[in-house]
């Protein structure tokens, strides 16, 4: 990359430069959000409607017997733990990805539909074909997640002019909320089939053991390997499409790669816990934030604070309604939901 176009991608203002303005300060911030991601991992296993203490959850995980609070830790709080930590990265990685692609910066999957498409098409295979098992569904969630990718994109492209954010985010909307409506429609028809996925309808990491994040963590895998692919292209891309073109990004390739990498994060993410919005929306906006506009530090951050966020708002869910608990996807909807808005409401809302 030339002086000129370093220039131009370091625009003088705080929401590409962030606060930190070297490699040294943006590694003190990833070094402190794994120390963060450490502490929530341990109070995601030692806190629910019972609390067992933290010397108990280390001696689980690394001298376990036969002890009630050992049995809880390893059988039920750990695999949900871990749950959390693969689906949060899939899913602010995911929207990290789709915020740069568009220069969109009310990108979601959650928003424009990616969730939806997931969650619908596995109510289809629920519903139509009896499939009940994560091994036999995640199939119908990549293809949910891929062709409403392509019908929020084509309606938002409809009319004069290019797919501007806006017009994305209200075709993803409008397109969640049909979905939305005849996938409830479906399970009323059904209520006996759908009524032990009803907790995975709302988002939730509640699933048993870990058949969930086994089956999912292959196309976790490959999703994360081409979202760090990608990211080095993105930073030129961001500086549009010409400029990109001249710099030697291959613009065609890097957007079928980061296609691909959101289908199988968000749809195998979808498939493992249900349809969570809001967490791709928020954390890439505070990497930005943070460490400014370059798409790999923003996605090492991302991967980080991603679960964070995520099995922050599982704790909260688990204490505010004791013994019972509120599910994920609900406390993240009441979180993001005003950061939405605040966003839609800024000046500079047009692109990043």
């Amino acid at each position: 990359m030339t002086d000129a176009a370093r220039d131009v991608a370091a625009r003088e203002d705080d929401e590409r430069v962030g606060l930190a303005a070297t490699n040294a300060q943006r590694g003190f911030w990833l070094l402190i959000a794994i120390g963060v991601l450490v502490f929530v991992l341990l109070a995601s296993i030692a806190i629910g409607s019972k609390d067992i203490p933290l010397p108990t959850v280390i001696d689980a995980l690394f001298n376990y017997n036969d002890s009630d609070d050992h049995a809880i830790i390893m059988a039920l709080r750990v695999p949900r733990t871990v749950l959390g930590l693969g689906v949060g990265i899939a899913l602010g990685l995911s929207g990290a990805l789709i915020q740069a692609l568009t220069r969109n910066p009310l990108a979601d999957p959650g928003i424009l539909g990616v969730n939806a498409g997931a969650s619908f098409f596995v109510t289809l295979a629920v519903g139509l074909f009896g499939f009940t098992s994560i091994s036999s569904y995640i199939w119908f969630a990549f293809l949910g997640a891929i062709l409403a990718t392509v019908l929020v994109y084509a309606i938002g492209s409809v009319g004069r002019g290019a797919a501007t954010p806006i017009r994305l985010t209200l075709a993803g909307v409008a397109i969640s909320a049909v979905l939305s409506g005849v996938q409830s429609g479906l399970e009323l028809l059904n209520p006996a089939t759908f009524d032990a996925m009803r907790f995975w309808r709302a988002g939730s990491l509640t699933a048993p053991g870990y058949d969930n994040i086994v089956v999912a963590a292959p196309f976790l895998a490959i999703g994360l390997v081409l979202a760090i692919v990608a990211t080095r292209p993105l930073n030129a891309i961001a500086l549009g499409d010409d400029l990109a073109a001249s710099l030697g990004a291959n613009i065609t390739r890097t957007r079928v790669t980061v296609v691909i990498s959101v289908t199988l994060l968000a749809g195998a993410a979808t498939a493992a816990a249900g349809p969570i919005v809001f967490i791709g929306l928020m954390i890439p906006h505070i990497a930005r934030w943070l460490i400014g506009a370059d798409q790999r530090w923003i996605a090492a951050l991302t991967i980080v604070l991603s679960p964070v966020l995520l099995l922050s708002a599982d704790i909260i869910g688990r204490v505010v309604m004791r013994p019972g608990e509120l599910q994920v996807g609900i406390v993240t909807a009441f979180v993001g939901a005003p950061v939405l808005i605040l966003l839609a409401r800024r000046r500079k809302v047009s692109g990043l």
